[in-house]
C-alpha cells in the first residue's frame, strides 16, 4: 500500500471513531489524538474507550457470549456441574439441569427436575414445572408435557408465561389436536408478536397444507420485520432467515 492510501485509510478509521466519540459524549481531546496520530490515535481510542463500551452493551455481551460458546461450547455445562458437585442446592441443581438440556442430555436433565419437584416446597413451582414440561417436550413425551402444564395451570391460576403458552401450542400440535393448537396459536400471534411464535405457526400451517393462511401470516410477519429497528433485526437474525426460507417454500409450492 502506498502512503496516500494508508493516510486515507487512517483518516476513514479516525472519522468512524470520531463519530462514536461525539455521540457518546467523550472528551474532545480524543478528536485531536485520533487526527494527529494516524492509526496510533485510533488504536488507543479503540482499546481505551470503544472496546470497553461495546463489551458493556447488550450487543457486545451477546457477541462475547457467542464467541465464548464457539470457542468452548461445554464451558457452561462444566461450570454448572462443578457448582452442583460442590454444593447440591436446588438453585445449582436447576442450573445444571438447564445446562444439560442445552447440551441435548435431556434424560439426565429430567431426573434433576424430578428430584426438585419431589420436594414439597417446590412441587407446584410454576417456573420449575414449565422447565420440566419443556424437557419432556424435548424428550418427545408430549402427553406428559401437557399433563405438567395442565397441573401448572390448575395449581397456579394467576401465572402468566408467553413462553409457556407457545410451548402448550406446540405440544397440542404434537398430539395432533389441530383445533386446540390453532386456537392457541391464533391467540398467541394476537398478543405475543414475537417472530418465534409467528414462524412456528407458519411452519405448522404448511404441514397442515393450510397454505393460504400461512401466506397471510407470513405477509404480516414480513411487514413486522421491515418495521423493526436494526438492533432488533440483528437479535432476530435466525428467525428472519427462517422467514425467508418459508417464503421460498411458499413460492415453490405455488409453481
Amino acid at each position: 500500500l502506498n502512503m496516500p492510501l494508508l493516510l486515507g485509510l487512517s483518516f476513514l478509521i479516525a472519522i468512524y471513531f470520531a463519530i462514536h466519540a461525539v455521540r457518546t459524549g467523550q472528551d474532545r481531546y480524543w478528536l485531536f489524538i485520533m487526527f494527529s496520530f494516524p492509526f496510533l490515535g485510533s488504536a488507543v481510542y479503540f482499546f481505551a474507550i470503544f472496546l470497553p463500551s461495546f463489551r458493556s452493551g447488550y450487543s457486545g455481551q451477546m457477541l462475547e457470549s457467542k464467541l465464548r460458546k464457539a470457542l468452548d461450547p461445554k464451558r457452561e455445562l462444566r461450570e454448572a456441574e462443578q457448582n452442583f458437585e460442590q454444593s447440591e442446592t436446588v438453585a445449582n441443581r436447576l442450573a445444571f439441569a438447564k445446562a444439560l438440556l442445552d447440551n441435548n442430555r435431556v434424560s439426565e436433565a429430567l431426573s434433576h427436575y424430578q428430584a426438585v419437584l419431589a420436594l414439597d416446597l417446590y412441587k407446584t413451582s410454576p417456573d420449575i414445572l414449565l422447565a420440566y414440561a419443556y424437557a419432556l417436550y424435548l424428550a418427545d413425551d408430549a402427553a406428559s408435557a401437557k399433563q405438567q402444564l395442565d397441573y401448572l395451570r390448575a395449581e397456579n391460576p394467576d401465572y402468566q408465561s408467553n413462553e409457556g403458552h407457545l410451548l402448550y401450542a406446540k405440544i397440542l400440535t404434537k398430539l395432533d389436536d389441530r383445533a386446540g393448537a390453532m386456537r392457541e396459536f391464533n391467540a398467541l400471534v394476537e398478543y405475543y408478536p414475537t417472530l418465534e411464535a409467528h414462524i412456528s405457526y407458519i411452519e405448522i400451517l404448511l404441514q397442515w397444507n393450510e397454505t393460504q393462511k400461512a401466506k397471510q401470516l407470513l405477509d404480516l410477519t414480513e411487514l413486522h420485520i421491515k418495521r423493526q429497528p436494526p438492533r432488533v433485526k440483528r437479535l432476530n437474525a435466525e428467525w428472519i432467515k427462517q422467514a425467508k426460507q418459508l417464503r421460498k417454500q411458499l413460492l415453490n409450492n405455488a409453481k
